[in-house]
């Protein structure tokens, strides 16, 4: 925890709230001993004058108390709510640079979970720490010092209940402890239950898989809440054996001074400030024990947090990387071969070719055949584990990585669009796109006519998502983003799979007539071979394996993976 808080804290804020907090003990301590004064040279003698002048600094005191405990809880908010903003801030930052290897690895359910609830955690106990952790221990020390000044005979009563207090809070740390651990992972399976439940909602219609999915959540959030039920139970027994330990307490005090006030050994207002000490001891106990029951939850959620910030992706740039400044659009793929982490065996082998300036290439084979692995090479979203991926001539594992995103331009599987306008949207591309330009990237991609029909024009609203568009027409806008974008190079990942036919021969039309884009290297991954089969040079893959390199003629002819997949899309006697 300590090394999240190093630079995240705020620390003009941490050491106004200890200030505070000391001043706010200071006077706490001090009061008892005003009201011992006020009975003993007061009440007993009558001495009204003296009631008031001690009456009057109690209430100096008291508000001395009342302002340095406001402070504190401001200051310690402000510390707290800060740290907890820069681990979000930090978490984010770290995430948003993984490699789809690190996002696989951790899951996005569990990066929820560690940016939400674990980081409340860690908020939790930095409010904690500069509340209790301090008041706690200064208060301890200082009532127990006070208390023995008043009367060291009655301080031999502590002897009895620290003890019992002591092995009370021990038999809590011991059962709870372990349990609020247990309650994050706990959290991200329902994260990942509701997470999948929310995204998927529309196929669990389709399926009336409605009362499967309720009792799947149904069951994470029983387990949660037994969890919970249990810990907090244990939690629950802490308020009333306190309540009957400092109950306890006072009648053992008040009987056992009152022996001493009948023998004439102490004071009547040195018993009432002793029971006040007495309270104060007892409740710095309790507050020590809630301190280590919530720190270890916390320090489980630290050490999640670490997990992520302490993720070295192998994908990063090197010091020397080179740029793309005046290179000629190229792709390489030499002898390539990958495989995920921990797969047995290698999704992609037999790689290699060379694709140059105005040049299409298509990939196509079966589901599963490793064509999406193929293209997320290019923009190095996993590293190859034997051979290279050159493009523009330069090993991507040696170019900067915003220089070569830079230098792709990539269009998902799943088109993915943000909250916003449709201009907001294109400009992900092209951060200073002028109106023409994104018009004419929406002429290419088949998306100017239902965009003009709309009264906004490029001002519409995008809504999450891109929920208000269908499938095919979030595909579209998503090809025109990636065509805003000046590139050498442009990926479109299975991206034509949502158009009718007349459509996907438009618009690659439009990819080919354009004067910028023709010049370029275009990589299309297709699953229908009339969106392929055009290209210059055409990649078959099966099961991982490159099967087929050439153009349609040469691989109908040669090839029998991509003749049965011509065959089973064609009908005899029709022409591919």
């Amino acid at each position: 925890m300590l090394r999240l808080a190093k630079g995240r804290i705020s620390y003009w804020a941490v050491v106004g709230a200890i200030l505070f907090m000391v001043a706010q003990v200071i006077s706490n301590l001090y009061l008892p001993n005003l009201t011992s004064d006020i009975v003993n040279n007061g009440v007993e003698t009558g001495d009204v004058n003296y009631i008031w002048r001690k009456g009057g600094e109690m209430a100096i005191f008291a508000l001395i108390s009342v302002l340095a405990a406001v402070m504190n809880v401001l200051l310690a908010s402000r510390a707290s709510q800060r740290l907890g903003a820069n681990i979000r801030k930090d978490i984010y930052r770290k995430v948003i640079n993984y490699s789809h290897d690190e996002m696989d690895t951790v899951g996005t359910s569990s990066l929820i979970t560690r940016t939400t609830n674990d980081v409340v955690q860690i908020q939790n106990v930095a409010i904690m720490a500069l509340r209790m952790m301090i008041m706690a221990p200064i208060m301890l020390i200082g009532a127990s010092f006070l208390a023995y000044q008043k009367d060291h005979t009655l301080t031999q009563i502590f002897v009895i209940v620290l003890p019992i207090m002591v092995v009370f809070i021990g038999l809590i740390m011991i059962f709870a402890v372990p349990l609020f651990r247990k309650m994050q992972q706990k959290t991200d399976n329902i994260n990942l239950v509701f997470r999948e439940g929310l995204t998927g909602v529309r196929v669990i219609r389709a399926f009336r898989q409605d009362d499967f999915e309720q009792k799947r959540f149904e069951g994470v959030n029983q387990d949660y809440t037994h969890n919970a039920v249990k810990v907090f139970s244990i939690m629950a027994l802490m308020v009333p054996v306190m309540t009957l330990v400092i109950s306890a307490t006072n009648i053992g005090i008040v009987w056992w001074g009152g022996h001493l006030i009948a023998a004439q050994a102490m004071n009547t207002g040195n018993m009432i400030a002793f029971m006040t000490y007495a309270m104060q001891i007892l409740m710095s106990f309790m507050m020590l024990a809630m301190i280590f029951v919530f720190v270890p939850r916390a320090q489980a959620s630290a050490v999640r947090i670490n997990e992520v910030l302490d993720q070295n992706s192998p994908i990063d740039s090197k010091a020397d990387a080179k740029n793309f400044d005046g290179t000629t659009p190229e792709l390489q793929f030499d002898h390539v071969e990958f495989r995920y982490r921990h797969a047995e065996n290698p999704a992609l082998t037999g790689a290699n070719f060379d694709m140059h300036a105005g040049q299409t290439l298509a990939v196509i084979g079966g589901t599963g055949s490793g064509k999406s692995t193929l293209v997320n090479l290019i923009p190095r979203f996993y590293d190859v584990e034997q051979g290279a991926v050159r493009v523009n001539g330069i090993d991507v594992k040696d170019a900067d990585l915003k220089e070569l995103h830079k230098t792709v331009a990539f269009v998902p599987q799943k088109a993915v669009l943000f909250a916003g306008t449709v201009r907001e949207n294109m400009q992900w591309g092209k951060a200073d796109a002028t109106d023409d330009e994104i018009w004419h990237a929406l002429e290419i991609a088949q998306a100017r006519d239902f965009i003009e029909e709309e009264p906004d024009g490029l001002d519409y609203m995008v809504e999450q998502g891109g929920a208000n568009f269908s499938g095919g027409q979030r595909q579209r806008l998503a090809i025109a983003r990636a065509l805003v974008k000046p590139a050498s190079i442009y990926v479109f990942d299975d991206s034509f799979s949502a158009l009718d036919f007349k459509t996907d021969a438009n618009l690659r039309q439009a990819l080919k007539d354009d004067p910028d884009i023709s010049s370029k290297v275009v990589v299309i991954v297709g699953q229908r071979v009339s969106t392929v089969a055009d290209a210059d040079e055409i990649v078959v893959l099966d099961e991982g394996r490159v099967v087929g390199f050439g153009n349609h003629e040469e691989l109908k002819a040669n090839n029998e993976t991509y003749q049965e997949i011509v065959s089973s899309q064609i009908r005899e006697g029709d022409e591919a």
